[in-house]
């Protein structure tokens, strides 16, 4: 796995910003901390709020989740663009939507729920079909995470040990969430003491109208990758990275994310719409920011530009969201009323020798970085 480091971008434009002294562009985020409830052995629940401006984030203590994110439009109306629960009950008795939260130890899918490191073969739990997903079924979503203020945000700390879930090795995970310049930076870190696997991410769903206010068929979706892993029925690449040219993938220039999702097209049909990780190109040296994508919301004005330093971006469209899920307000959450747009590295990755290695040895750190960065447009 490569050891990622921030590098100079095109983003740095906001540090000089700041720098320059402009309005708005370098205030300190204002850091609040409150109950969100207890667990069911009584261990409380802690609530980070931080605020910047108009700009505002809440982050729990269960699953390291983002549970709100509040953002103004074109005419200053704030509104939360992230679905999720008022309470904690929800997410408690929630198995399959991941709202807001941080998954791991292996986010995304490994196919079979096994995998061989080291001349070794390791059983991980099978929680989607014949394959594991999100790190099993009590992954780092299900977890409580100790957390502390810091400049702009919040830090939040789990160790998993050795043979959680069936993973090698005890794996310490730092995350950060900051408030800053317009945007949610999310950081991540991860040690180990002996071979491991990982792929960190974070499961927001985004409706940039608010969330519970429509679907995001509408929705303008910009991806700049020139190529995707095709996946079979059971969602797992075959190891090929194949064009988006001429398909419904090719998010290159800017498509609302209706106009082809219901196409007669074998992918769409496994995924019951979009649920495929492209690749960004752009990555190949693991340490440097870059865009992963851009979303428009056409009624509000609110844009989401997502950089990060991951080589790959999973866009999920909500497919497998029923009705089920009474979130915020009441607000029911029908099929595509949201999006995923998950930073991080490809699908069964330990199970492709010709992906990136997810593989994180004793002596090196993880550290990736994403951000979403958010403004309008008229």
């Amino acid at each position: 796995m490569a050891i990622h480091r921030v590098g100079r971008t095109a983003f740095a434009y906001i540090g000089l910003l700041c720098i320059l002294g402009l309005e708005g562009l370098c205030m300190q985020a204002e850091v609040k901390k409150s109950t969100f409830g207890a667990m069911p052995d009584g261990t409380t629940i802690y609530v980070f709020e931080l605020q910047e401006g108009a700009l505002k984030a809440r982050v729990m203590t269960y699953g390291a989740r983002l549970v709100s994110l509040e953002v103004p439009d074109r005419n200053g109306k704030v509104a939360d663009v992230v679905l999720g629960y008022d309470s904690l009950a929800p997410y408690l008795s929630d198995p399959k939507t991941y709202f807001g939260a941080i998954v791991g130890r292996y986010g995304n899918r490994i196919g079979h729920g096994t995998f061989v490191l080291g001349g070794k073969r390791y059983e991980v739990p099978k929680n989607d079909g014949d394959n594991s997903l999100h790190g099993g079924t009590i992954g780092f979503d299900k977890r409580v995470w100790t957390a502390h203020e810091i400049p702009h945000g919040v830090e939040l700390t789990l160790i998993s040990k050795n043979g959680d879930q069936g993973y090698p090795g005890t794996l310490t995970s730092r995350v950060r969430y900051t408030l800053s310049a317009h945007a949610l930076k999310i950081e991540y870190f991860a040690t180990t003491d002996a071979d491991t696997v990982l792929n960190l991410t974070n499961h927001s769903y985004f409706n940039l109208a608010g969330e519970g206010e429509g679907n995001i068929l509408d929705n303008v979706l910009t991806i700049p990758a020139d190529r995707y892993t095709p996946v079979n029925a059971g969602l797992i690449p075959a190891g090929e990275l194949a064009p988006v040219a001429g398909t419904p993938f090719d998010f290159r220039t800017p498509t609302a994310i209706g106009k082809r999702i219901d196409q007669d097209n074998e992918q769409l049909k496994f995924a019951r719409g979009y649920d495929q990780n492209f690749v960004l190109d752009a990555s190949t040296d693991g340490q440097s920011m870059h865009q992963a994508a851009r979303v428009l919301d056409p009624k509000s004005g609110r844009t989401m530009t997502v950089a990060t330093t991951q080589p790959g971006v999973q866009f999920y469209s909500g497919n497998f969201l029923d009705g089920t899920a009474h979130g915020k307000h009441g607000h029911v959450y029908e099929k595509r009323a949201a999006l995923c747009l998950e930073t991080q590295h490809f699908p069964d990755s330990p199970n492709q020798p010709t992906f990136p290695s997810t593989e994180l040895k004793p002596g090196q750190t993880f550290h990736s970085v994403t951000e979403y960065i958010f403004s309008t447009e008229q």
